[in-house]
């Protein structure tokens, strides 16, 4: 019907949490640990699934937690809140701890809360987003993203079977930000250093457009949202790629103040 906005189906409720503490895991990449009652019982993350983690506006003294509109979260007063999507670590539902991974990206917002963050800091969590299910038949997998993706890949990394060839491709944006991932006996991994920091994401676009793809292998691409459409464009709109075998997800938008798009 002509003028109706699509409803969306509504996301897991926020569980107000604070912050216990923080702990690098890369040059960029820290390790988020927040506890509180509302963790307990928070279901278990499938391999490269993601959270949400409202996070305090500016000049706000407390959490303000915001509404579902059927398309989007808003606060009372109508205005957008601070939303990052994040890959959960670890968790443990009994005592209500969860693990998330975080990249600092220069001045965002993500990255002032974390370098700021101290125990007992309040924010919020809604999740598990879909993670991943492995195909245990396919031919080869594609693991591929930036920095955001790392805890993903390395996740996807250990579920792979060992008998599947794995062909990993990581842009960072300096050498410094390589992180040692998990072991995968078939698994060959390449990292591609950005030339143009304004351009996230344009090397690994030029990596995946190099890649030789046979039908029956599976993909899967996480990273700054406008290079991971590029992507989405070149496999099934260029290239014809079948999507039930492609996975693309947008985890961050350079210069914007949402969250990720998940797809």
């Amino acid at each position: 019907m002509t003028g109706v906005a699509r409803m969306r189906r509504p996301p897991p409720p926020f569980r107000v949490v604070t912050v216990a503490g923080t702990a690098p895991i890369g040059p960029r990449l820290t390790r988020v640990t927040l506890t509180g009652p509302g963790l307990v019982g928070f279901p278990a993350a499938e391999p490269g699934a993601s959270v949400r983690l409202l996070l305090p506006s500016p000049g706000d003294p407390g959490l303000v937690l915001p509404d579902w509109t059927g398309n989007e979260f808003l606060r009372p007063d109508g205005s957008r809140p601070v939303l990052r999507t994040f890959t959960p670590l670890t968790g443990d539902a009994e005592r209500g701890t969860l693990d998330l991974a975080v990249v600092r990206h220069g001045r965002g917002a993500a990255s002032a809360w974390v370098d700021a963050a101290t125990a007992g800091a309040p924010c919020a969590v809604s999740g598990p987003g879909r993670g991943h299910a492995v195909d245990p038949d396919a031919r080869g997998y594609v693991l591929a993203g930036d920095e955001s993706a790392l805890p993903a890949i390395g996740q996807l990394l250990e579920v792979v079977p060992a008998s599947i060839p794995v062909r990993v491709h990581v842009e960072v944006a300096a050498a410094g930000g390589r992180i040692a991932l998990p072991a995968h006996p078939r698994a060959k991994v390449t990292w591609h250093d950005l030339d143009d920091p304004t351009d996230p994401g344009s090397r690994l676009a030029a990596a995946i457009a190099a890649l030789d793809l046979a039908d029956d292998e599976r993909v899967w691409v996480a990273g700054e949202a406008a290079s991971v459409q590029r992507i989405r464009v070149h496999l099934f709109t260029e290239r014809g790629f079948p999507r039930a075998r492609a996975t693309v997800r947008g985890y961050w938008k350079r210069g914007r103040a949402g969250d990720g798009d998940d797809d």
